[in-house]
């Protein structure tokens, strides 16, 4: 078998930047992968460029990862921590890793920084912790969101007999094959035509312009990691006048995934500029945050937002190719970001809250919480809590991180656990098995102050990368 050989024009045509990064990456991907087809080493070094924080802990893959990550420039003045930082309420806290306290407790110190909560699914990130809720004032910090910009779930419910899933299961297995793509750097020979590609930000953003046409082939198309789309069976127990759907049992689909390249290369680019403005010490240094009164901040916010409805526009197309597939519309629909930044109102001043893998839970506010392939998610109706900032968990949050899971769950108990709950899984890794995550259970119990649970949401047929 000939062994691999790259050329650095082929990384650079894929967007790689001039510099170290190309020698670095094709010197690593020659000698560790260099018998795998270039077509599948390529795709992982787009991944890795579409999101290098998810691989910069990777013991080969890190050192390239660690060369795009955005790097601190000395250029602005250097901004002191406050030493006593405002107080933050942290719920299900026997279960929150320390070191997503410790960052917590670092954001909790930033000049700008008004209001906070850690949710009980959170564990460590970069910037926020994931599972962390900021509120600031005037002010937008780009890793405070996160590289997967507009981060979402998409729950549709049909008025389907959930029998329909076991008799006819390849039917619905075959839906979700053809409905989207996965993976870091996959996109379609054609794009989808949607109004979010004409967006004027795509033509008044110098940034944007340049990232259109992957937007485009990206549209529909989900992520790596935790993303999903599934079907399962939705148990709703009694009537809410917000979520309006009958007591029963119906077919779900739903989705999670976000902005796909377009947001990781927007929280990159502004990453780099705040940095360059304001200059945090130590462990901080990832918090750098851009004012709404200057150009850098307005034009993050501009392309923020327009990647949050860029990740709606995709759970759109998903959704639609499944509903022509089924010949139904949907009784009922429930979505929510995370990963984002809201100007909101909080005891009556007007906040930038930044939810880093938290959902948004104000009064009425509904969403859907899942746990894992294997764990029932929920469908849920925010209290508007002040303590948490108006925000509930977004998951079951992860218990293990990818590289233990995968050295300490074997194959055999994945499978048997899918097995155990009568689950058929498309693709996947152990990385994402049911062990590596938090009970659900446990999540749920731990904010039942934040959010109603109105109904469940039992996975059957999951789709996901690998």
């Amino acid at each position: 078998m000939a062994k691999l050989k790259l050329r650095g024009k082929d990384l650079r045509a894929i967007g790689y930047p001039e510099g170290p990064v190309i020698s670095i990456a094709m010197n690593i991907m020659e000698k560790q992968y260099k018998f795998e087809k270039e077509e599948k080493v390529m795709n992982l070094l787009r991944e890795i460029l579409a999101a290098p924080v998810e691989y910069a802990d990777d013991a080969v893959l890190g050192l390239i990862a660690q060369q795009l990550l955005p790097k601190e420039q000395p250029e602005g003045m250097e901004i002191s921590l406050n030493q006593n930082g405002i107080a933050f309420n942290i719920f299900g806290g026997e279960r929150v890793e320390p070191t997503a306290v410790n960052q917590m407790y670092q954001a909790a110190r930033l000049p700008i920084a008004v209001a906070g909560a850690l949710m009980p699914d959170a564990h460590a990130g970069y910037g926020l912790p994931i599972g962390g809720v900021l509120a600031t004032e005037n002010a937008v910090i780009p890793y405070g969101v996160g590289v997967d910009i507009g981060c979402r779930m998409c729950l549709s419910v049909f008025d389907i007999d959930p029998k329909d899933l076991v008799q006819k299961e390849q039917y619905f297995t075959r839906e979700l094959k053809e409905a989207t793509l996965f993976g870091g750097g996959r996109q379609f020979d054609q794009s989808t035509e949607h109004a979010v590609l004409d967006r004027k930000e795509f033509d008044e953003l110098p940034l944007l312009k340049t990232l259109k046409g992957r937007a485009a082939r990206q549209l529909g198309s989900s992520g790596s990691g935790n993303h999903f789309v599934e079907f399962g069976i939705v148990e709703i127990e009694e009537t809410d006048p917000v979520l309006n759907l009958a007591p029963g049992k119906y077919v779900g689909l739903l989705s999670h995934s976000g902005s796909r390249g377009l947001g990781a290369a927007i929280a990159n680019h502004y990453t780099r500029i705040a940095k360059q403005k304001r200059r945090l010490p130590g462990e901080a240094n990832n918090l750098a945050w851009l004012s709404l009164d200057e150009q850098e901040g307005l034009e993050y916010w501009m392309a923020m937002n327009l990647a949050g409805d860029y990740a709606a526009a995709c759970h759109e197309v998903i959704h639609d190719k499944i509903r022509v597939a089924l010949g139904r519309e949907p009784i009922g629909r429930v979505e929510n970001h995370h990963n984002f930044a809201w100007k909101e109102v909080h005891e009556g001043r007007e906040l930038i809250v930044h939810r880093k893998g938290a959902t948004p839970a104000g009064k009425d506010v509904l969403g859907i919480i899942p746990g894992s392939m294997t764990a029932p998610g929920y469908i849920v109706k925010g209290r508007g809590e002040t303590a948490a900032v108006s925000s509930a968990a977004h998951g079951a949050g992860r218990k293990m991180s990818r590289s233990a899971a995968i050295k300490a769950i074997p194959e055999e108990l994945l499978r048997a656990t899918l097995e155990r709950h009568g689950v058929k899984l498309l693709g996947g890794s152990l990385d994402e098995a049911p062990q590596a995550y938090k009970d659900i259970e446990a999540v749920m119990h731990s904010q039942r102050q934040l959010v109603d649970t109105l109904g469940r949401f039992t996975p059957k047929i999951v789709r996901m990368d690998g």
